[in-house]
C-alpha cells in the first residue's frame, strides 16, 4: 500500500487512473448495449 504523500505527490496519476476507469465502464456499456441490439435482432 502506498503511503498518502505519495498519492498527494502525484495528482496526476489519480487524474489518469480516473479516466482509464471511465473509460472502461463506458467502453463496457457499449459493449452490453451492442451485444443486446444484435441478440434482439
Amino acid at each position: 500500500m502506498m503511503t498518502g504523500n505519495s498519492m498527494i505527490d502525484a495528482p496526476m496519476m489519480m487524474w489518469a487512473m480516473g479516466l482509464f476507469w471511465v473509460l472502461l465502464l463506458t467502453l463496457m456499456i457499449l459493449g452490453i448495449l451492442a451485444l443486446l441490439k444484435y441478440l434482439r435482432t
